[in-house]
């Protein structure tokens, strides 16, 4: 996938600019512009990861388990498809 590239200038304390240029010239990354993209991503990440535990935790703590069986799920996929007008022959398998 190729992604259209835009700039961005950014201005950093000198300690900082110096750090990033170390880990290019050590070869963990071929230039800062990769280096920052990493930390970007992995940042992105991290908060996905914690959108995803928030919403977990919010599940364990929304009261007790309820046993649902296959006439249930049908219910609610009907009212999924009712709700955003799909009809009953372009449901998926």
């Amino acid at each position: 996938m190729i992604m259209e590239m835009t700039s961005l200038n950014v201005s950093l304390p000198k300690a900082l600019k110096e750090y990033i240029q170390g880990e290019v010239a050590r070869g963990a990354y071929s230039t800062p512009s990769e280096y920052l993209r990493e930390l970007i991503r992995e940042d992105r990440k991290c908060r996905a990861q914690e959108r995803l535990e928030l919403a977990l935790l919010e599940g364990l703590n929304s009261g007790p388990a309820v046993e649902i069986n296959r006439d249930d799920w049908a219910k609610k996929r009907r009212k999924l498809r009712q709700r955003h007008k799909v009809p009953e022959a372009g449901r998926m398998r």
